[in-house]
């Protein structure tokens, strides 16, 4: 599954990665992304009163441009792709809200088509590039197929998040603890069972998008709506100072740079 033809030799990939190594760093910042993501989206819709179609216009405009410079970019720039993460994480999150509220799709229709979707573009990427691991964006085809497809992620995460959490009544806490199980389930398949490493880091980045909504919720809304009240404002601000924190930290020392060894699970 993850067998890449004609691949070039380690360091060239180190050289051409777009993207970064999957350490304890990475997983860190994309779950905060995710929860400045559902956080962010409310802030500007509510707070703003910037309202759901003016949020997703602006924010849709900002990504392109973001993604745009991305794209570009001859190598792995830290700042500049986790911005195109967090601002992702929004745009995805408003999809899904924008056919909730907007259009009445019910959640179960929208997680469905949402999965269905995810697995159309893995089937497609897979067929074009006989490779679906995150470590061989290096062509400019891969990274428009890994870029779409963490943007479907985020999409079918905030479905699944709110279907559980809201549809189902089951609580933010409730609804953060069952997907934390399911990424500790593919963790354990993964280390233990010796579970494919790409599919392993692809399940465990759709469940990371509902998992950080979850405790974003948990952490923003009112105490009436089942959550600890701190607010939008105070939930993003704190989350995008550790996420800048973080991602200047890498920025200095380069540690979350492709290199032989480093990184290489999916």
């Amino acid at each position: 599954m993850s067998t890449v033809p004609n691949a070039p030799s380690d360091h060239i990939r180190g050289v051409l990665d777009k993207v970064p190594a999957v350490t304890l760093f990475f997983w860190l910042i994309k779950v905060m992304a995710t929860t400045v993501g559902e956080t962010g989206a409310d802030f500007l819709i509510f707070n703003l009163k910037l309202g759901l179609a003016n949020t997703s216009l602006l924010a849709a405009v900002v990504l392109l441009v973001v993604l745009v410079l991305q794209v570009r970019a001859p190598r792995y720039i830290p700042w500049m792709y986790w911005l195109t993460v967090v601002l992702i994480s929004i745009v995805g999150t408003l999809i899904t809200d924008n056919l909730t509220d907007n259009l009445g799709v019910r959640l179960e229709v929208s997680t469905g088509v949402f999965a269905i979707a995810l697995a159309t573009l893995f089937g497609v990427w897979y067929a074009r590039e006989h490779t679906l691991s995150i470590h061989s964006i290096y062509t400019r085809p891969r990274e428009l197929f890994y870029w779409a497809a963490i943007l479907v992620t985020f999409a079918l995460g905030t479905a699944a998040g709110d279907l559980v959490g809201e549809r189902w009544a089951l609580g933010y806490l409730v609804s953060g603890l069952i997907f934390a199980g399911l990424i500790a389930a593919v963790a354990v398949a993964y280390y233990v069972f010796k579970l494919d490493g790409v599919l392993a880091f692809w399940l465990a980045y759709i469940l990371t998008r509902p998992l950080g909504a979850s405790f974003g919720d948990l952490l923003s809304q009112s105490r009436k709506d089942g959550g600890l009240g701190f607010g939008t404002t105070t939930t993003s601000l704190v989350f995008l100072v550790i996420i800048l924190v973080l991602v200047t930290y890498l920025s200095v020392t380069r540690r979350d740079v492709m290199t032989p060894g480093n990184g290489h699970t999916a």
